[in-house]
């Protein structure tokens, strides 16, 4: 794992993100690392596995509004399953600046906690059980988390919403 502990940044997103990691009770331990290149590279420099890695997904509603996707890095989204299980027939992945605009956060440090706008999440059910990493909200930086502490804090739904990569 990274070796250095962060327990304040200047970043504003980082700093959304601390606070309502905070507001929920919920115990985060923040890293600042390099830039990697890869989901691996990334997995490498903190030490874990590709599978610890929580990607979050802004994913868009044909209606125009979102939720939030949490898969483990070595799966992939499975539209059918998700479309199903939110009860609709057509959801995307928003362009870069949609998926800005609606959270607050840059593709990379995308994360539910301390986004600008609170949209339902959804956790695949491989990402309990267990701590992970996930974006923190600004570059440079990952949060380590327990996983069902997480879900429980954002009132998650957690379901199989993903294949193998």
């Amino acid at each position: 794992m990274a070796d250095e502990v962060v327990k304040d940044a200047d970043g504003v997103g980082h700093g959304r993100f601390l606070a309502d990691a905070a507001a929920r009770g919920l115990q985060v331990d923040i890293v600042q690392r390099p830039a990697a290149k890869s989901l691996e590279e990334a997995a490498a420099i903190l030490g874990i596995t590709p599978a610890d890695i929580v990607k979050s997904l802004v994913v868009k509603h044909k209606d125009g509004s979102f939720l939030f996707a949490l898969i483990p890095g070595d799966r992939q989204i499975s539209w059918p399953k998700l479309r199903t299980l939110v009860g609709v027939n057509k959801l995307s992945l928003p362009p870069a600046d949609a998926a800005l605009d609606a959270t607050g956060y840059e593709r990379g440090t995308i994360t539910p906690l301390g986004s600008t706008k609170s949209w339902p999440v959804y956790a695949d059910s491989t990402v309990t059980g267990r701590r992970i990493s996930m974006g923190a909200g600004a570059h440079g930086y990952s949060a380590f988390v327990d996983a069902d502490a997480l879900t429980a804090a954002l009132g998650a739904v957690v379901a199989d919403i993903s294949d193998p990569a």
